[in-house]
């Protein structure tokens, strides 16, 4: 069984405190769960606190795949459940290299066949501590859009496709738990999901998988473009949902306890899973 949440807000959506419910639900359910998220990212301004502790062991990684591989109760490295994480800075009233507005990537990590990569934006001057605490001294530098693809095409695709492989074999074997990235609607290729969670906040819709990848396809012009980047609002602007969940807000502590989660939000569990022909 394979399982996908996506977001329907770019930010702040929920996906990951619902994926970590989830998690906790399938675990207790007794279902052997791998748990994924394709792509990452955090800010050296905002979440210090996370990018110092991982820096400091000379990672890079952010705290939803840490949730969720605690709730799943899994050893796996977040590395490999996480092959792609992406580290930004502000930039106030500036464009980043990307076309951002107010703020640019500093380095990208990926996990590849033979260990991590490291891709440097060489336009943006890099804190020395962060030099100093990842292996940065043969990083890939780029410096326009254009080798910004080069290294996706280089190391970003082929680590997704990869993650595709270990999701469809996670799937076949027992459950293949995936969360999106900002409001992306599928983040792998090649992936066939038996049932979607949409999340945002205050909210959770419910979809069949083979009707999601056909709205998928067809938002597309049935081409995939060379992108992934099909957005949630346009697939559900095409289905209507087989069912729809009031999300209550959480306490802190409740957002803390994996458990809990799963317990707040049961009735949305159990009709994914239904969606998906579990229990």
């Amino acid at each position: 069984m394979r399982l996908l949440v996506a977001g329907a807000d770019p930010v702040d959506a929920g996906k990951t405190t619902f994926a970590v419910g989830l998690a906790a639900r399938l675990r207790a359910d007794g279902e052997g769960t791998r748990v994924f998220k394709p792509r990452a990212g955090n800010d050296r301004w905002f979440d210090h606190d996370d990018v110092r502790q991982a820096a400091g062991d000379s990672r890079l990684y952010g705290k939803d795949i840490d949730r969720l591989l605690r709730a799943a109760d899994s050893d796996a490295s977040h590395e490999t459940r996480n092959p792609i994480h992406r580290l930004w800075r502000p930039t106030p009233g500036e464009t980043g290299l990307l076309g951002e507005s107010g703020r640019t990537f500093l380095v990208d990590r990926v996990r590849t066949a033979d260990g991590d990569e490291w891709v440097v934006n060489d336009t943006v001057e890099i804190p020395s501590r962060l030099r100093e605490d990842l292996p940065l001294a043969d990083a890939r530098q780029v410096d326009s859009v254009r080798a910004v693809n080069d290294a996706m095409a280089d190391l970003h695709l082929p680590a997704l496709d990869r993650l595709s492989e270990d999701v469809r074999s996670a799937g076949d074997a027992g459950v293949a738990l995936v969360e999106s990235y900002g409001d992306v609607a599928t983040p792998l290729r090649e992936v066939s999901f038996d049932a979607v969670a949409v999340v945002d906040p205050g909210r959770c819709r419910v979809y069949g998988g083979d009707r999601w990848a056909l709205a998928r396809e067809a938002a597309t012009g049935g081409r995939d473009e060379g992108t992934l980047e099909v957005r949630v609002e346009r697939v559900t602007e095409m289905l209507d949902p087989l069912s729809t969940h009031d999300l209550r807000p959480l306490t802190d502590e409740e957002r803390a306890d994996p458990d809990a989660v799963a317990s707040a939000y049961s009735a949305a569990y159990d009709d994914l899973l239904g969606a998906a022909g579990g229990r």
